[in-house]
């Protein structure tokens, strides 16, 4: 993948991400002022890996290869909790505190 279709699908992750736990956070009944930046990601480029954070927290790491992963600590990737590839992203439910495989 070259850099312009992994920019291109790491913007896709991070909007969806933030969307569903957006729906989640309304789900939940979380209607006060500001709460939408409890949903917000950012994505941080890192040497060997990039950080998908929601709100000022870890919440993915993504490897050169696409693949994501949950965090063990910020910056250290948990390789037992593998959340598909970039390219499989629709497959997975992103609301909640873990992502998890749809029907």
């Amino acid at each position: 993948m070259n850099i312009h279709e992994r920019m291109r699908l790491l913007e896709q992750f991070a909007n969806l991400l933030e969307k569903q736990q957006l729906e989640r956070l309304h789900n939940d009944s979380f209607t006060y002022t500001g709460h939408e930046k409890n949903a917000k990601v950012s994505i941080k480029e890192g040497k060997k890996y990039t950080k998908a954070d929601v709100d000022n927290s870890g919440k993915y790491m993504i490897d050169r290869e696409g693949n994501i992963f949950g965090i063990k600590a910020y910056g250290v990737i948990h390789r037992g909790h593998q959340f598909g590839t970039l390219d499989t992203i629709n497959q997975y439910n992103w609301g909640g505190y873990q992502a998890y495989k749809k029907d």
